[in-house]
């Protein structure tokens, strides 16, 4: 059974979203990093960077443990591992790799400086930050709903890519983003929130 160190955040749900679908048992300890456990000695021995989340596979490559830190790192283990939702054609894998980095450079990044600058109380601190990171944070759903315009998935077929978008994706309310504006992903939101697989990676406890 897979351990997921993790906490309920955008990245967390990525990783849970994944195991539920991919089918793979695992057990959730929590890591509260409202109350800086990410820092403990146990959590940065997996975990060296000191955020969530993290997985110790028991059952990896060889029989042997393993752990993996950085929540993309830790979907490209999982679909390698698996076969899933990772093609086996370098072709097809260029799309999936793509909109991974995509998400991990930029759509998470922008959206949580926007979470973070929603909470600055000097309205002076606050102004500049906010206006910067809610317009690049705008542009990038912007470029999604193009590429959705044109495909069902982010990279064609369903993905881990997906899995990483959809993290955060769904916190888009909390970085004021209206997806009646964005219609291409609002259906593809639509799609993924439907997926039973998603829907219980969302809903497991992992705080």
């Amino acid at each position: 059974m897979i351990e997921l160190h993790t906490w309920n955040t955008p990245n967390g749900r990525k990783i849970s979203i994944a195991l539920e679908e991919m089918g793979l048992p695992y057990a959730v300890h929590t890591v509260n990093i409202s109350r800086d456990e990410q820092f403990k000695p146990d959590f940065l021995r997996i975990s060296p960077n000191n955020r969530i989340p993290a997985i110790i596979d028991p059952d990896g490559p060889g029989g042997s443990p393993i752990s993996v830190f950085e929540s993309g790192a830790i979907l490209l283990y999982l679909a390698r591992k698996t076969g899933q939702f990772w093609p086996a054609d370098l072709r097809h894998q260029v799309p999936v790799l793509e909109w991974l980095m995509w998400q991990m450079g930029g759509f998470g990044p922008m959206p949580g400086q926007v979470h973070h600058f929603l909470q600055v109380a000097d309205e002076q601190d606050r102004k500049y930050g906010l206006a910067r990171y809610t317009k690049e944070t705008t542009r990038l759903y912007g470029v999604a709903n193009r590429r959705l315009a044109s495909a069902e998935f982010f990279a064609g077929p369903i993905s881990i890519a997906d899995f990483a978008i959809i993290g955060w994706a769904w916190r888009h309310e909390r970085h004021q983003i209206d997806l009646a504006d964005f219609p291409h992903v609002a259906r593809w939101y639509a799609t993924m929130m439907a997926r039973p697989g998603v829907t219980r990676g969302l809903e497991v406890a992992l705080s």
